[in-house]
């Protein structure tokens, strides 16, 4: 069993679900610590031919908070404050141009007016649209409900073990630079990188392609066939395994 683990983020980018289709369990690595300034409370999108940051606000208690734990900062009552029906408005303006903003409208309105709490149930719930749309259908897992300990790549093999994986599939990120192969070939764990290159696609707008922006990006431009174009040809099976 191939299995890919990385943090909940905010409206993924295309890579993050490109790596999501090739494996057969997706491990949310919610039980780590919250990162600033990261993809776990924002991501971007084009806005006047612009890359810019959509973010959803989250309440500042302790540089040791983890993901689980982080809550959103929400007002008390509607107001210029409530980010979710704001959000929604800022990406109608960007998108109004795109030929399929419309057919994802509704149930991203809705998802945005309500009410969350905690930032890790927004974030599924974004990814879950996205899944959805693009008939992603890998199991998914959230690692606060193992036990499992350690941290960096001691982290990442101990859950390996804990959900059987046979293989492990890198990502494009941190990883790279601190797994640890010897423990990893010792546990008799294979480990494999992701290859993707950035599709590009027709973008609403007059400036050239803008790459690494939400997966909202090409749902909005190309409806129905993004998932092919996320897709790409896929690594065979075997050569995962094998690795």
């Amino acid at each position: 069993m191939i299995v890919a683990i990385h943090q909940p983020h905010f409206l993924p980018w295309l890579g993050y679900l490109h790596r999501m289709m090739r494996v057969d369990l997706f491990v949310l690595l919610d039980h780590v610590q919250f990162e600033r300034r990261n993809y776990q409370n924002r991501a971007l999108i084009r806005l006047e031919d612009e890359a810019r940051w959509l973010t959803v606000p989250v309440v500042q208690l302790s540089q040791k908070e983890r993901i689980v734990e982080k809550r959103v900062d929400n007002p008390e009552t509607d107001g210029p404050r409530w980010w979710g029906p704001n959000s929604f408005q800022t990406l109608r303006y960007a998108y109004r141009k795109a030929p399929y903003f419309e057919l994802y409208a509704p149930r991203l309105q809705e998802m945005l007016h309500a009410r969350w709490e905690k930032l890790v149930d927004l974030n599924i719930a974004t990814l879950e649209f996205v899944r959805e749309a693009l008939e992603i259908r890998t199991p998914m897992v959230r690692s606060s409900t193992l036990p499992v300990e350690g941290q960096r790549s001691g982290l990442l093999l101990d859950i390996c073990r804990k959900v059987e994986a046979t293989a492990f599939l890198g990502g494009m990120g941190g990883s790279r630079t601190y797994l640890d192969h010897d423990a990893f070939a010792a546990a008799s764990m294979g480990v494999v990188w992701q290859e993707f290159r950035h599709p590009q696609y027709p973008q609403c707008g007059d400036a050239p392609f803008i790459p690494g922006l939400s997966a909202l990006d090409v749902l909005f431009n190309c409806g129905p066939a993004a998932r092919e174009i996320v897709w790409q040809p896929r690594v065979g099976r075997d050569e995962l395994l094998a690795a």
